[in-house]
């Protein structure tokens, strides 16, 4: 076995295990799953909420849409294409767009079953008493006298599946461009910069997926899927590496495409009012969002 082969199945099973590493601590740990805690306790889970805000954010600008605009550009130039329309801001709207309507009929399909748990707005409103929730917040959250924008109701299980869903095609695509590399160096350089921006990225999705309420098995099951993804996109780029194929590059980047538009719905539609609409330490979230922001983008900057 060639030593550039060694080094990718390496990369392929330490992405693995460290992805897998940093999204079960919010899984296993039951202080992340309680509500009732001390306000201290509300207050850092709080704080932690709106770190991974952030690190969405930049995610999104930073990460995310740039790789996008620069592989749909290039596989343009390839194919010659030339025209006025804005065709790759177009398909990022497509993903948004794709995200509201499926989104908007499964809350109509459950409000017409009576199911209350999918009815919250996606910008609940502001009552008079200062609390950003709408009526299907946990009560006992409510009446603590301390309100922490925690309550597992406020975001709806169709939006956490949308976040582990864009999510993931993004890790798929950061694995396969560590599989199309031919120099052991250029693998290690990425994988070390995807290992360190995967961990936050996997942390903070867990958080919003206990805070979501998602069963612990189905928790398990998206983090283990996530966690698996950049490997089987180094899979699939060695193969590709092996067999000697250069096509469907023009599809990867559409579905880049609109994995960035469900991820700015997510972004700015859902993760952000989620975490902005509740009183109390606004100045303080938002240095914690900014904070996530930074790290990232420094990550960004060096990597």
């Amino acid at each position: 076995m060639e030593y550039l082969l060694q080094v990718k199945i390496c990369a392929l099973f330490g992405l693995l295990v460290l992805t897998l590493f940093f999204g079960f601590i919010p899984a296993r740990l039951k202080w992340f799953r309680n509500p009732n805690g001390t306000e201290r306790d509300r207050t850092i889970l709080s704080l932690i909420s709106c770190f991974a805000g952030g690190v969405f954010l930049a995610a999104c600008l930073l990460d995310i849409i740039p790789d996008y605009l620069s592989d749909i550009s290039s596989e343009l130039d390839v194919r010659q294409v030339e025209t006025s329309f804005p065709l790759p801001e177009f398909i990022i709207a497509a993903g948004f767009f794709t995200v509201l309507i499926v989104e908007r009929i499964a809350l109509n399909c459950r409000e017409l079953r009576g199911a209350p748990g999918e009815r919250e707005p996606l910008i609940p409103e502001v009552r008079n008493h200062g609390h950003g929730h709408g009526h299907g917040a946990n009560p006992e959250v409510e009446n603590s006298g301390h309100h922490i924008h925690i309550d597992f109701q406020a975001h709806s299980s169709f939006r956490s599946f949308m976040l582990f869903l864009s999510l993931s095609l993004h890790s798929l695509f950061e694995g396969l461009a560590i599989g199309l590399q031919n120099t052991e160096s250029k693998v290690l350089e990425i994988c070390v910069a995807i290992v360190v921006h995967k961990s936050i990225i996997v942390f903070s999705l867990a958080v919003k997926l206990v805070q979501s309420g998602v069963p612990p098995l189905w928790l398990a099951a998206y983090v283990g899927v996530f966690a698996m993804m950049s490997p089987v996109g180094i899979a699939i780029g060695i193969s590709v590496m092996e067999a000697q194929l250069s096509s469907g590059a023009l599809i990867q980047a559409v579905l880049e495409g609109l994995a960035a538009g469900t991820f700015i719905y997510i972004t700015f539609l859902e993760i952000l009012p989620h975490e902005l609409n509740s009183s109390g330490k606004q100045l303080l979230k938002v240095l914690f969002i900014l904070l996530g922001f930074g790290i990232m983008a420094a990550l960004t900057f060096l990597g």
